[in-house]
């Protein structure tokens, strides 16, 4: 019985992702406007223009996250405790 049961979810889980990795079809349309094919190819999440930073921007808040990591560092150096190892800098990015 278990036996069956195995072979039957991996027979579903085959075909689940036989479905889900199989390229979409299309069918043809009798008029294509011109803007459809545009609105067709953007992305659902990305932002057609997406916004520029300037790379100095990005330079200047890594060089203040280098500092701030090594400040914590050295202050662990300097005075090392099991909390001073665990605990979170005041950078912006993620530890």
């Amino acid at each position: 019985m278990v036996l069956c049961m195995s072979v039957l979810g991996l027979a579903l889980a085959a075909m689940a992702f036989g479905s889900a990795t199989r390229p979409e079809r299309t069918t043809p349309t009798a008029h294509v406007q011109p803007g459809a094919a545009q609105a067709a190819q953007t992305r659902f999440f990305v932002d057609p223009t997406p916004g520029r930073v300037p790379i100095e921007a990005l330079l200047l808040e890594i060089e203040n996250h280098v500092r701030l990591e090594q400040a914590a560092a050295e202050s662990f150096v300097e005075f090392p405790t099991k909390a001073m190892l665990h605990s979170k800098t005041t950078s912006t990015f993620v530890n």
